[in-house]
């Protein structure tokens, strides 16, 4: 099972159940069946000083990816430590759906370019 801890600290409504469900299928469907994963919504400053301190990029964004352990590290089937997703709902709306994909993506090792641009799409239409 895939356990998700989410965290609103936004102040914008988020359906937190679609983001779960979404979550566990893009995750499921890159074959982790069980694992925690932390996703966190949150405000323009607070991902900008994430952000700031982790990238050395002083700008609002709209997800971080902060990942724990590696596509390698673990035999299959045994639970990950996936890390966490933080995503501004002041940045990018109710189209929260392609930053979470895109997040979740990072957190599995896969890096900006052509293969995740597929994945990409293959998932925001899930």
């Amino acid at each position: 099972m895939i356990e998700i801890e989410i965290e609103n600290r936004s102040g914008a409504a988020v359906d937190e159940q679609a983001a779960a469900s979404l979550a566990r299928k893009v995750l499921e469907a890159e074959g982790v069946v069980e694992g925690e994963l932390g996703l966190s919504f949150v405000g323009g400053e607070e991902i900008r000083a994430l952000k700031r301190e982790h990238l050395a990029i002083d700008e609002v964004t709209d997800v971080l990816s902060f990942p724990i352990d590696g596509l390698g590290d673990l035999p299959a089937g045994l639970p990950r430590q996936l890390g966490d997703v933080v995503i501004c709902p002041e940045v990018v709306g109710a189209e929260w759906r392609k930053p979470l994909v895109h997040g979740l993506l990072h957190l599995l090792g896969y890096e900006h370019g052509p293969e995740m641009e597929e994945r990409e799409n293959r998932y925001e239409s899930t």
